[in-house]
């Protein structure tokens, strides 16, 4: 009886120590997913920080949508997640004397995690007419 008792104790704590290393290999890989989005989208960001004004007014110019890799280092068929983003130059979200002059960049990325899971991240910044593009050699 003893004995009896003390595995079903024993398996109870294996159970619940497996539970947890599951749940937190399952946390370290949604983190990992979105720190990816995070450099995916800054990495957007500083391609069109580079753009001359002309640029980031011309429509089309900057591609709308994209795709992304998890890791565009490995072969094929092993890249990982698939992250399809987009992007979008609107007019300023206020009104005042410099706001001709300015656009709002959003950039969204919407990814499928491998436990089938829809994840989304989005992020907007300002460009500016005057901004870091002038001074680009």
């Amino acid at each position: 009886m003893e004995i009896v008792i003390s595995t079903c104790i024993l398996s109870i704590v294996a159970a619940g120590l497996i539970g947890c290393f599951t749940y937190g290999f399952y946390i370290m890989e949604l983190a990992r997913e979105n720190q990816r989005a995070t450099q995916i989208i800054l990495e957007k960001f500083e391609t069109v920080r580079l753009y001359n004004w002309d640029q980031v007014l011309t429509p089309g110019f900057i591609p709308a949508t994209f795709e992304d890799v998890y890791d565009p280092q490995a072969g094929a068929g092993s890249e990982g997640v698939a992250y399809h983003g987009t992007v979008t130059v609107t007019n300023v979200p206020f009104n005042s004397s410099y706001s001709g002059d300015m656009r709002e960049l959003v950039i969204g990325l919407t990814w499928t995690s491998t436990r089938n899971l829809t994840r989304t991240r989005t992020m907007s910044t300002y460009v500016a007419k005057d901004g870091v593009q002038n001074y680009v050699y």
